[in-house]
């Protein structure tokens, strides 16, 4: 079923360098090009027919999300309110720092999603990102397929991702614990990995088996769904 409904993650700590510059309870409200950061995504996710939840701190926006929810904290606690608010239907799931987000980019999502997945995680291939934003500092993954930076916005079934949340909990609980998370993802994965042997269908199927869900990766060629702002020198691509 197509998505009709989108999530805005714009939770954070007023301690994150950039919320501290501007004096903002979090870094999806800091200044941008004169208005919040976090508008730009709620613009594009309109532009492209999405009505949105909004997660985070109070803020009058423009536009006005659907529904606003409070900051619960953690990445994760906001998800689990948010989709408590959604019927029975996939959601678009987005970071609240893509200052650069176009409808055109969601639109590319939501025609080419794999209708059968529980959860579609997009990605971007390096040279996208660099024709567009030469010389910009991203974390890339060498796959098989190509060096691929991860996306800030994925497809879920809410229903199926809620049954799957037991366990990416205890992965990020393991983050801190390389052996133990290597036991979860599985050693012949990482080998594969650290070699930039691994396949995008290998990775897929390794999630699907941990999680128990349908799991798909969506290559976009759309680098604004790739980049946010992480760091103060980002800044200069939204100044400039």
């Amino acid at each position: 079923m197509k998505p009709v409904d989108a999530i805005v993650l714009a939770g954070g700590s007023p301690d994150d360098p950039l919320a501290r510059r501007f004096e903002v309870p979090s870094k999806a409200l800091i200044p941008v090009q004169g208005r919040p950061l976090v508008e730009h995504v709620l613009e594009a996710l309109r532009g492209a027919g999405l009505s949105s939840i909004y997660v985070g701190p109070q803020a009058s926006l423009q536009p006005p999300p659907r529904e606003e929810l409070p900051d619960q904290g953690s990445l994760l606690s906001n998800l689990e309110l948010a989709l408590g608010r959604i019927q029975d239907h996939r959601v678009v799931v987005a970071t609240g720092d893509m200052p650069f987000l176009t409808p055109e980019a969601v639109r590319y999502v939501l025609d080419h999603a794999p209708h059968e997945a529980a959860f579609v995680y997009t990605a971007i291939p390096k040279e996208a990102v660099e024709a567009r934003f030469p010389g910009m500092r991203r974390t890339y993954a060498r796959l098989r397929e190509g060096r691929l930076t991860g996306g800030n916005l994925v497809l879920l079934e809410p229903s199926l991702f809620l049954k799957a949340l037991p366990l990416i909990r205890r992965a990020i609980d393991l983050r801190k614990s390389p052996i133990g998370l290597a036991r979860m993802i599985g050693w012949g994965i990482l080998l594969r990995f650290v070699l930039g042997s691994l396949s995008i269908p290998q990775l897929e199927a390794r999630a699907q088996a941990i999680l128990g869900v349908p799991v798909r990766a969506l290559i976009v060629p759309f680098p604004e769904i790739g980049v946010d702002l992480d760091e103060e020198e980002d800044l200069r691509w939204v100044t400039s």
